[in-house]
């Protein structure tokens, strides 16, 4: 049987500032407006929320992971259920990831293969294959509208051999995954690697944009590289993505790294981190990340962040979080993931609206400072506080118990 075509997303720019794009395209499930940040719901569930406050919350697309979803509760029960929307009753864009982090994530145990990646489950040491074909399988099995390509990650820093490796198994991989494909319905995307070296990136990125795919996603960051160097990968490898088709950042949350390559011209992104964070009191706000747990909120009556519109800043106040956060209730889990995805789908909704009315710039300037002097501010006070490395270890210490195997890259 022939390979069926590549759906056409309709890809279109309806404003720029600079290389910061407003963006659309179309999808099965609907249109979607960049840029956005995508919320991770690993296994088909944003942890703590319904579907009710995710639709207030209004976001582009939401991802779940081929990996957790073939382990349980396995992509023939979610495909005899109808697809990821079906099972989940989310009846709007949905993107799955390839896997492919997931086994970076099981380095220890994960032997790579021309033919894909033998690892052992997290879950019970049941060994397990993921391959090009077999992502694909899977990923046509549970019916997203966008779906990754197999790729390569490796954690930073790397050697370049290594590196090199990557690039080239990458590119063999995707070629795989886009000739097995059997639905005309869902878009491939292909996943630029090679670290932070320049020339790699350059080669992965005409090699995956020869295969004309409907888009192309920047990988292997976040990973130990830092943000500067984050930044500079993403400014040199942006550009070199076709300017026709979305561009998507993997795995990058933190609102400055979002702003910065919105700027660079990165129209989507998706990382664990606000529920991650949310769940364990670390909120975001304008002026920086509000550690909900800290004493000077004890008495505090004020939102946590008075110029946020979510359901957590009209209803609750700071004080209040604390005591939920204090005494372990499962409502601060909920309250703490909803703030903080509502906080950055709605940070890229504004970034659109700026670049639609040209104040991107400024808006993202002021908004940046605003932002970095909040943090330095706390550092200091943190640095001054002689009790401050004493409970950060302990906290540390805290945050360590509460992960457990399971919650591998989850959200």
């Amino acid at each position: 049987m022939p390979t069926p075509p590549h759906p056409d997303l309709r890809f279109r720019i309806e404003a720029q500032a600079g290389a910061a794009r407003a963006a659309r395209f179309e999808t099965p499930h609907g249109s979607v407006e960049t840029p956005a940040f995508m919320p991770v719901g690993t296994k088909a569930s944003l942890r703590g929320l319904t579907n009710a406050q995710i639709e207030a919350i209004d976001p582009e697309v939401l991802l779940a992971n081929t990996y957790h979803l073939h382990l349980r509760p396995g992509e023939t029960r979610i495909r005899e259920l109808g697809g990821l929307h079906g099972f989940t009753g989310w009846d709007r864009p949905i993107l799955t990831d390839s896997g492919g982090y997931q086994v970076f994530s099981l380095a220890e145990r994960a032997q790579v293969t021309e033919d894909g990646v033998r690892v052992k489950s997290h879950l019970d040491g049941a060994p397990l294959f993921l391959g090009p074909e077999s992502v694909m399988q899977i990923q046509e099995a549970l019916g997203a509208d966008l779906i990754m390509a197999f790729d390569h990650c490796l954690g930073l820093p790397a050697p370049r051999e290594a590196l090199a490796d990557a690039v080239e198994r990458t590119t063999r991989w995707t070629r795989r995954c886009a000739e097995v494909r059997t639905r005309d319905d869902q878009a491939l995307l292909g996943i630029v690697q090679g670290g932070t070296d320049a020339e790699l990136r350059a080669q992965s990125a005409a090699e995956l944009i020869a295969l004309d795919l409907p888009g192309y996603a920047i990988g292997g960051l976040a990973v130990g590289e830092g943000g500067d160097l984050l930044r500079k990968t993403v400014a040199h490898t942006a550009p070199l993505l076709p300017a026709d088709k979305p561009r998507y950042l993997m795995g990058v949350g933190p609102p400055l790294d979002l702003l910065d390559s919105v700027a660079l011209g990165v129209d989507l992104f998706d990382c664990v981190l606000p529920t991650r964070n949310g769940r364990r009191g670390f909120l975001y706000t304008h002026d920086g990340v509000l550690r909900i747990g800290a004493r000077a909120h004890e008495d505090d009556q004020g939102p946590v962040d008075a110029e946020c519109a979510c359901e957590v800043c009209a209803t609750y106040t700071r004080a209040y979080l604390r005591h939920l956060f204090k005494t372990g209730e499962h409502l601060a889990v909920t309250l703490g993931s909803l703030h903080n995805v509502h906080f950055l789908v709605t940070l890229l909704k504004r970034a659109r609206a700026a670049i639609q009315d040209g104040t991107f710039e400024t808006w993202h300037a002021t908004f940046s400072a605003r932002y970095a002097a909040g943090e330095a501010a706390w550092r200091k006070a943190h640095a001054e506080d002689p009790h401050a490395a004493r409970r950060s270890r302990e906290a540390q210490a805290a945050r360590r118990t509460e992960t457990s195997p399971g919650e591998i890259d989850d959200a």
